[in-house]
Parts: structure tokens; sequence; C-alpha cells
């Protein structure tokens, strides 16, 4: 199945949970997912890529991964990123704690701690999850976004992402947003399309 159809399937699974959900689907539109994903990238890539943009604008990630690739002539291979300048990263653009764990992912993927391309698409969510998250400064949201861009996996729910929650707080109308353990529980109902649930409600209107 295309990756179009396989939109529309969850779309259509989604307008039919309620009607919050298909007047948000009508307001958002069709689901454009596929247009913003990175599947070129491999895992020591898009972990990078996540670290650039933690915390900052999307432009100001624009700018410091342009910058990197600059110095590097194209994305660094992990060794060159071990073995390059301190001074040289902090120009980049990244913080003193960043270039901790941007060197941290490339010794992991020199040791084969974080998996190659290949390997990753044999491994569950989970297994990835469990794995990734022992590098230095990578926490689950950063791994979920790498499932869900780079792998293509769609049934990531974020629970941990700030917009994912303040969306769906504001699709129910409700007073307080839900905790991480309760949302879980609620996107139970949207699988396996949460990383398009997710999608959608990124898009919540105000």
């Amino acid at each position: 199945m295309s990756a179009p159809q396989l939109h529309a399937q969850a779309t259509q699974f989604l307008s039919a949970i309620d009607a919050d959900w298909a007047r948000l689907i009508k307001a958002v539109g069709a689901c454009t997912f596929d247009a913003e994903t990175e599947p070129t990238l491999n895992v020591y890539e898009s972990l990078v890529q996540a670290v650039a943009y933690q915390q900052l604008h999307g432009r100001a990630g624009d700018a410091i991964l342009a910058r990197l690739k600059n110095h590097f002539g194209g994305f660094p291979e992990p060794k060159a990123l071990v073995k390059a300048q301190f001074d040289d990263l902090r120009a980049c653009g990244f913080s003193g704690r960043k270039i901790e764990t941007i060197c941290d992912i490339a010794n992991g993927a020199i040791s084969g701690l974080v998996p190659s391309r290949a390997e990753a698409e044999n491994m569950s969510d989970a297994a990835l999850i469990e794995r990734l998250v022992t590098l230095k400064g990578i926490g689950q949201w950063t791994v979920e976004m790498m499932l869900m861009f780079t792998l293509k996996r769609m049934d990531i729910l974020p629970v941990g992402d700030f917009a994912v929650v303040e969306g769906y707080k504001r699709l129910k109308k409700l007073e307080v947003a839900p905790k991480g353990k309760e949302m879980v529980e609620i996107g139970k109902a949207w699988s396996p399309h949460r990383t398009i649930a997710s999608w959608y409600l990124w898009r919540m209107p105000k």
C-alpha cells in the first residue's frame, strides 16, 4: 500500500473515532506526513540532527546543521565528528552539552550501539528506545522523532511531546492536560495509527 493510501486509511480510521476527531481532520485537511519524513538519513544522522533542533526553533536548528555540513563538506562521518575540535563544533552553534551528546552518538555509531539503518529496520520500537536512551542526552522523545520521521513507524505516540498533549487537551476542551500514563491509555484507541494521530494533534487549531 502506498503512503497516500496508508494516510487516507489512517484519517478515515481517526475520523470515525468521534465528532471531535472528524472536525480536526476536516479542518487540517489531507495528511502530508510523508512529505515531511527523511527516510534517506541513517539512525546516527537522524539522532545528531534531532539534537541540533532540541529546544530551538526550526530555523535555528537549520542554521546549525547548515554550518555543520559546511564545515565538514557534508554530514560528518562518526569518526570525523569524534575527532572534531570542540571550538569548531561550538562555532557551528552547538552548546557544550549538545557537543557531548553528538560525540556520544558518534561513538555509539562506531561501537555499534547506534544501529545501522538496516539493523534498525529489523528492531522493534521498544528495543530501539531501550537501546538508544542509554546515550548521553538522548531521551525517549528524541528516539520517537527518529522512529516517526526517519524509520516512518506508523504507531508512535510521543506522550512527552507538549504540543501533542496540548493538542489533545484543546481537541477535547479539557481544563487539565492528561499526564503521561493517562495519555498512553487514551492513545490506545488510535492504534495502529498513532503517528498520524500525533501529526494531526500537532496541527490542532488554537
